[in-house]
C-alpha cells in the first residue's frame, strides 16, 4: 500500500472513532422524560409500571409547596396542564426550583398515586434572562 493511502485510511479510523464516541456520550447524557399525561396513559395500560424507576417532567402547580425541615421533605404537585400528580422529595432541592418551574423528577410512581423522588431537576426560570427595556 501507498503510504498516501495508509495516511488517509488512519485519518478516517480516527475521524470514525471520534465521531462513533461523541454520539453514543450524547445519547447517553440525554435525559429523556414522560409527561404526567403520558404516565398516567403508561399506567392505565400497564399497571406494573408502579414502583418502577422513572422519569417525570412537567410545571410545579403554585401554592402546592410544602417543606418539612425537620426531615428535609419536600412536597409538590407537577403538571403538564392534563393530569397532576402529588411528589414527595426528601433532600434539598435545587436552588432554582420554585413554584411554577419546570422540573423533571426521577424516582417511583407508587400505587397510591404518589411519586416518590429521588432526585429533582429545575430549570432557570427568567432568572438570568436579559431584562427587557420595553
Amino acid at each position: 500500500m501507498q503510504p498516501k493511502v495508509k495516511f488517509l485510511l488512519s485519518v478516517a479510523l480516527v475521524v470514525g472513532s471520534v465521531g462513533y464516541l461523541m454520539a453514543s456520550g450524547l445519547k447517553e447524557t440525554g435525559v429523556y422524560f414522560v409527561t404526567p399525561a403520558e404516565l398516567a396513559e403508561r399506567v392505565a395500560a400497564d399497571s406494573s409500571l408502579h414502583n418502577v424507576g422513572i422519569r417525570m417532567g412537567g410545571r410545579v402547580v403554585p401554592g402546592t409547596i410544602r417543606r418539612d425541615v425537620a426531615s428535609q421533605t419536600v412536597y409538590f404537585d407537577v403538571t403538564d396542564g392534563v393530569v397532576t400528580y402529588p411528589v414527595i422529595y426528601r433532600g434539598l432541592p435545587p436552588d432554582t426550583f420554585d413554584e411554577d418551574v419546570e422540573v423533571v423528577v426521577e424516582g417511583r410512581l407508587s400505587r397510591d398515586g404518589v411519586f416518590h423522588a429521588t432526585g429533582v431537576l429545575a430549570k432557570c426560570g427568567s432568572r438570568y434572562e436579559a431584562q427587557s427595556t420595553i
